[in-house]
């Protein structure tokens, strides 16, 4: 992988909630003019190979971010390795990256309490299964954090720069 900050957004079948996060942050950054960030996402229960769900892909359009082409992955303790920061949807997600490696402590957060650490709190329901407007709903939700934690996600992106520089 690159050099870049990693993010990676986990959910439970890496189909609807996390790439939709995923194609959300990317238009987002896409919007700011905002490089040297890789965005991507895992599942904790999901299969490999699978796309977003319809509603998924249509709820990600409200902000014109294209996840048609999103295939799900496993959540994996490489994945893991090769992230600066996860951000997870539920209580759950958040346990299932400290049991496959617990030194990930100091990277994971709930998407919804980020920059507060820790694996307890409330998460983003699951629209798998529901309308398209719960979809809407939930992408409406994850945009609206996302928005609020831009801010403390760039001043992390900037503190790695800067301890990379120092090393070098």
């Amino acid at each position: 992988m690159s050099g870049n900050f990693k993010i990676m957004f986990v959910c439970f079948g890496n189909t609807c909630r996390s790439p939709m996060a995923e194609g959300a942050l990317r238009k987002l950054l896409e919007n700011k003019n905002v490089s040297g960030i890789d965005v991507y996402s895992s599942g904790t229960a999901g299969g490999s190979g699978l796309k977003a769900t319809p509603y998924a892909v249509e709820a990600a359009k409200i902000w014109e971010a294209d996840i048609s082409s999103h295939r799900s992955q496993p959540l994996s303790a490489e994945l893991i390795d090769q992230a600066d920061l996860i951000l997870a949807m539920e209580k759950s997600h958040c346990q299932e990256v400290l049991r496959l490696r617990p030194a990930a402590e100091n990277k994971v957060y709930l998407l919804k309490k980020f920059p507060v650490s820790g694996c307890n709190g409330e998460g983003v329901d699951d629209p798998i299964g529901g309308s398209l407007d719960m979809y809407n709903h939930a992408f409406l939700e994850i945009g609206e954090e996302l928005g609020r934690i831009l801010p403390e996600i760039l001043k992390k992106v900037d503190e790695k720069l800067d301890l990379r520089e120092n090393d070098g």
